[in-house]
Formats: structure tokens, C-alpha cells, sequence
């Protein structure tokens, strides 16, 4: 009879555990802070009805060979794959191709493509469009070519092709993979017939092919009835990938109210770039997740203007107080943190303090010795930012104050996301801009060491520095020329500030189901219920 009462103990202790775990997941508000959730396993829901995602800013383009913009990574994904891609822990997996093998010494790739994959235009996916893809991609591209720099696509038949490299890089696999500005595959006729500022047809391989794209309002997608699956659980941007809805919308939200405001009523599904200050009012009423997304940073003109001069851009940085600045830029401790380094913390193969001696020293008296030293005569300081992302502005309007504060003539220049990223591109048009810098994998992708990009880091010892990472004999080495460069980019040449890293802020509607998130967005194997 007492081992009786016991089990019947036991069994009322298990039905009341699991009384109580049903109740606390019906809560309409939920909050994670899960640092890039990339698992994402497939719901099992009906397919069919419509998705409306709420971007926070007009795409310059949404041929990801051309553009490092988020906002062009989150509206080409539905559309472009890659020939291999990343799982939550940036690990190299099949995607178009279905297995990839490496010689002993790294230097000869060979790629196996899965077989029967097709593009939206019905034509079947062969070694001769990825190849060309991906050349045009490396030509276009400063962190492809950092990490593949002169190495050789070659089809060896319809399903197999290699990547020769003429020396060790450390990041050619990763590079392939990664989803700054990518190497999305298309149709070898489309790549061979495109201009450099985009390609004119919208033809890839994903589950969601292309409908519509009206300027400022939304970008409209519909399933890709013949997409064919790579194998594999979802992690990441790895694994299987199924659209779970007929009709995809991107929806051009710029106002962060009106993104707030259309999540709550449900006219919007799931909102990108959420203002941290509706944070609270958000988690209440809907699901809200936060994800490591990026490290805020202020790139300086080194190609003409006051900044050409190191100890004008060091006099700079001794004025800043970026927790001001961070604080400003993201509104709670929650949504930041301060870090010196430019790899993030957890990628721990990577990340050093070196050179934090020089990370936010905030003494504004000896900011003035140093510019009075380096000859500054009140000229005009211009920093061009945004409002499409509500931190750039905000950034940008803390670091006007500081610097007015000790006497520099500060000016903001604000415009439209899209006109942003042209005109950062004209050394005559600014001093300086803030913008994020998404996460590589290694050091040699950083773009803030690409000579061509925006800012101009053309500096012959970071380029030194960065050929002896890519060229390194092993981890061992190459972590020592980073924690170099590290420290020569902080204490010596100071091309930029990075003033720390943030987190996103997302929210969906409560039914939504299979929201995840990995370097942005997943589109894929989420519905409705």
C-alpha cells in the first residue's frame, strides 16, 4: 500500500508540473536574448496564406554581390543561396553543393553540387552558374576577394567544380558561406549580361521566387513550387528550408512607431529593428526575441579632409564617452554592451582586448591639447547618418554634442539610408559615418580593413598584417598577427572607433510559428498557425 501512495504521488506531482508548464507558454508576451538563435526546426503547420515582414529601411539593391547593406541581405535571402553556408556555431555546411572536400595542404576545394536543383526561370542549376557567379561576386567584392584573392574556380563537369588557392587562406571556406554582401548564385546568362550596380533579373534558387518590388512600400515574393531542399536539421542557415506561406511581403516600414504600432494590430507579422524604447510595451502584448546583430562603429575619411591625419583622429577618439554614446544609440544597458574588440567575445578563437588602452578614454581636456597640436582651426566636421536605423541617427547626434563640447564645429548630415550608402562613398561628401559592422568569421573579412571600401583604410601595414593572417600556418599564428593588428588599428593608426556591440530587437505576432534568427531574418520554415 506505501509504494501505492507513493506512484500516486508521483503521477499528481506530474500532472500538476505539467499543468503549469502548459499555462506559462500560453503568456502573449515573450522575451529571449539569445544571441543569434539560428536553430529553427520546421513547424507543423498548413502551408499557405501570406507573411508580412516589416524591414526598417528601403534596400539600395537586392543583388547581393553589390550591396554590404543589411537591409539588401534581408530582402535578397528569400531569393539567392549560396554554393556552401553557416550553422549557429559558423560552421562550414553544404547548401547547393551537397558535400565539399579539401586537399591535405587547403589549397584545392572540390564542391559535389546536388543534382536537379532549379532556378525560378525552370533552368537546372549547373557548375557553369556557380562559377560564374561567384567571379563576378570576388570582382565586386572586398571581403570575397581578401579571403579568395587570386584563387581559381575551375568546372570539372555539369556537378563538380574546385576553388584552387595559389597560398593558405584562412577564411575561403567561411567567406563562401557568410552573408555580408554574398556570393548568391544565378543563372550563368543573367551574371554574364549584368551591370555592376545589379542585376536586372531576380533569379535565384531559394524557396521564395521574386513577384514585385514597389519602391518604398514593399518587395513581394511568392513559393518556389519547384524548390528543391538541401538535407540536414535546420541550424543556422543550414540544413532543410521549406517556405511555409504562398505570399512573402517585405514591407518598407521606415517610422519605428508605425513597425511597433503594425505588430501590435497584426497588420505586420514580425518587425525588424524594433525601438528598444518600445521594448516593454512589446514584450506585454507579443513575442520579442533579441539577437547579437552587429558592433556600432564611426569610420573615418582617411582619403581626404581633417581625418587623413592619425593624430587628428586620435585627438577625436579622446573626446568621445561612448557610454553616452552607446546609451543613446540603444536606449538600455540591455540592448549593449562595451568591448574593445573587433572580433565579439564569444568568438573565442578570435577576440582580444589588444590596444584597449585606447577604447573610450573620455578626456575631453586632452582632446582639446590634441587638436589645438594637430593644427585644428575650426573647420566644419561632418558626419553623415540616417533615420532609417533609429542608432545611427541618435549616435550621431550624441557624438555632434561631445564634440561641440570642447570646441570642434560638428554638423550631422542627415538622409535616407539608400543615399547614405552612395554619397559614403564620395570622399568629398563627409568626415565620417556611423554604421554596423555584422559578424565575419576572421579578421581578414572585416571590411574595415579593405582599402576600397568606404573610409579608405588603405594602410600598407594593416595590409601586411592582414596577407600574414589569410597566409598563416595555423590558428596559433594567424591569432598572433590579429592581436597586432588589433592593437596597431587602437594605439597607432586608428581608421575607426568601434564603440561597442548591440543587440536587435525583434518582435512577431503571437501566431507566428518557427521564428528564428541568424545574422538576420530567416524567412524560411516559419508560418502561422
Amino acid at each position: 500500500m506505501k509504494k501505492t501512495g507513493v506512484l500516486l504521488i508521483i503521477l499528481m506531482l506530474a500532472i500538476i508540473i505539467a499543468a503549469c508548464s502548459e499555462n506559462s507558454s500560453t503568456g502573449e508576451g515573450n522575451s529571449t536574448n539569445d544571441n543569434n538563435s539560428g536553430n529553427n526546426e520546421i513547424p507543423d503547420v498548413v502551408v499557405g496564406g501570406e507573411l508580412r515582414i516589416a524591414l526598417n529601411t528601403q534596400p539600395p539593391s537586392l543583388d547581393p554581390h553589390v550591396s554590404t547593406a543589411t537591409a539588401t541581405r534581408d530582402a535578397a535571402r528569400p531569393i539567392f543561396e549560396t554554393l556552401v553556408s553557416l550553422n549557429s556555431n559558423y560552421e562550414v555546411m553544404p547548401m547547393l553543393a551537397e558535400r565539399f572536400e579539401q586537399s591535405d595542404d587547403g589549397l584545392v576545394t572540390t564542391f559535389y553540387l546536388r543534382e536537379g536543383v532549379k532556378f525560378h526561370n525552370g533552368k537546372e542549376m549547373i557548375a557553369e552558374d556557380v562559377v560564374a557567379s561567384l567571379e563576378r561576386w570576388i570582382t565586386l567584392s572586398g571581403r570575397a576577394r581578401n579571403a579568395i584573392g587570386d584563387g581559381v574556380f575551375e568546372i570539372i563537369n555539369d556537378y563538380e567544380l574546385t576553388l584552387t588557392l595559389p597560398e593558405p587562406s584562412v577564411g575561403a571556406l567561411h567567406v563562401l558561406g557568410a552573408q555580408g554582401q554574398y556570393g548568391g548564385i544565378m543563372p550563368k546568362e543573367i551574371v554574364e549580361n549584368a551591370p555592376n550596380d545589379g542585376v536586372e533579373e531576380l533569379i535565384g534558387t531559394g524557396p521564395f521566387e521574386f513577384v514585385e518590388w514597389r519602391q518604398d512600400q514593399y518587395i513581394h515574393y511568392k513559393r518556389f513550387e519547384d524548390y528543391t531542399s538541401p538535407e540536414g536539421t535546420p541550424d543556422g542557415l543550414a540544413g532543410s528550408r521549406e517556405a511555409l506561406v504562398e505570399d512573402l511581403y517585405i514591407d518598407i516600414v521606415v517610422d519605428g512607431s508605425t513597425r511597433v504600432n503594425g505588430v501590435l494590430t497584426g497588420q505586420y507579422d514580425i518587425g525588424i529593428a524594433m525601438p528598444q524604447d518600445n521594448f516593454d510595451q512589446l514584450n506585454a502584448q507579443v513575442h520579442t526575441e533579441t539577437a547579437l546583430a552587429s558592433g556600432s562603429a564611426f569610420l573615418f575619411n582617411k582619403k581626404e579632409g581633417l581625418l587623413t591625419d592619425p593624430e587628428m583622429r586620435k585627438a577625436l577618439n579622446m573626446a568621445l564617452d561612448y557610454d553616452e554614446i552607446m546609451l543613446a544609440g540603444f536606449a538600455s544597458p540591455e540592448f549593449y554592451r562595451l568591448s574593445p574588440g573587433i572580433m565579439f567575445p564569444e568568438q573565442a578563437d578570435w577576440y582580444t582586448d589588444a590596444g584597449s588602452d585606447n577604447y573610450n578614454p573620455n578626456d575631453p581636456e586632452l582632446a582639446k591639447q590634441l587638436f589645438e597640436e594637430a593644427g585644428y582651426n575650426g573647420e566644419s566636421f561632418r558626419i553623415l547618418a540616417t533615420r532609417d536605423y533609429d542608432y545611427i541617427y541618435n549616435t550621431a547626434v550624441v557624438v555632434q554634442a561631445q564634440l561641440e563640447r570642447i570646441g570642434v564645429n560638428a554638423e550631422v548630415d542627415v538622409v535616407d539610408w539608400a543615399t547614405m550608402v552612395e554619397l559614403r562613398s564620395d570622399p568629398s561628401k563627409y568626415d565620417a559615418f556611423i554604421t554596423g559592422f555584422s559578424t565575419v568569421t576572421d579578421p581578414t573579412q572585416h571590411l574595415i580593413f579593405d582599402p576600397n571600401w568606404p573610409g579608405w583604410n588603405d594602410d600598407e601595414y594593416t595590409s601586411e598584417l592582414i596577407e600574414s593572417i589569410r597566409k598563416s600556418a595555423n590558428p596559433e599564428e594567424a591569432y598572433d598577427y590579429w592581436e597586432e593588428l588589433q592593437r596597431y588599428t587602437w594605439e597607432d593608426h586608428l581608421p575607426y572607433i568601434r564603440f561597442g556591440d548591440f543587440y536587435d530587437l525583434f518582435a512577431h505576432t503571437n501566431d507566428v510559428v518557427g521564428f528564428s534568427v541568424f545574422e538576420g531574418v530567416i524567412p524560411w520554415n516559419v508560418g502561422k498557425k
